[in-house]
């Protein structure tokens, strides 16, 4: 159990479309904890690539490119804003193609090591829900809570397109199950930090749950594990 003077810090790992980054935003809410989506950095930095044609698989062009990305992370009402050349990016970074560049980019040793600093910094200050494929393992090491939080491929590829086609984008569920199998398969294969759970990680299997049970069963986890449970009624 962690000591009363601060509070946790909580890995949430996963795979691409598993409800993660949703459930730890709400889990933050609830917990007091300043949420941080460190996939949306990567995100952020494949849009770069992507809206400067610029190939994501083309590491040394990539790695020129890197002092040209001008990146600010602030937070307003316990909420991450993300800029980019100081326009916040908003859902740009959350099309198939965003997708598609922050894999790509993610394997990229110089892009890692541009953002493993500010992530870090995040960490110092205590109190972070952090998500993304390697915070447990690379990133928070000494997290208090550790969750691999994750859901079959069907059980995402539906999710996601019952989601783009409630914003009218033209998606096919085949294409998106197509996607989001072939980045499974990149994630867990690339030689740099790639998506597994960390040994003392809880793995939390979400595909039976509505995104509010999940909220509530991640949050017993970290108030069970840590003295939150004291203050939060757990």
């Amino acid at each position: 159990m962690i000591t009363p003077s601060r509070l946790p810090n909580v890995a949430v790992d996963g795979p691409s479309g598993a409800g993660k980054s949703t459930v730890a935003k709400l889990v933050a809410a609830r917990l007091g904890l300043i949420y941080v989506d460190t996939g949306a950095l990567y995100r952020t930095v494949g849009l770069y690539m992507l809206e400067n044609g610029i190939d994501p698989d083309d590491a040394d062009a990539v790695e020129a490119a890197l002092p040209n990305v001008k990146i600010s992370l602030t937070f307003e009402d316990g909420r991450q804003i993300l800029a980019l050349g100081g326009e916040e990016v908003g859902d740009r970074i959350r099309t198939e193609d965003a997708s598609r560049y922050a894999s790509a980019v993610s394997k990229i040793p110089s892009v890692r090591a541009f953002l493993l600093d500010e992530q870090r910094n995040l960490v110092e200050r205590g109190g972070v829900i952090m998500d993304g494929r390697d915070i447990g393992t690379v990133i928070m090491p000494d997290a208090d809570v550790k969750i691999f939080y994750t859901a079959a491929a069907s059980t995402r590829a539906e999710r996601r397109y019952k989601e783009q086609r409630a914003k009218g984008e033209d998606v096919s569920y085949e294409e998106i199950l197509a996607a989001i199998e072939a980045r499974d398969k990149q994630d867990s294969e690339r030689e740099i930090a790639p998506l597994r759970p960390a040994e003392d990680a809880v793995l939390f299997e979400s595909d039976a749950y509505t995104v509010d049970e999940c909220a509530d069963r991640v949050a017993a986890i970290i108030c069970e594990r840590t003295n939150l449970g004291e203050s939060h009624g757990a």
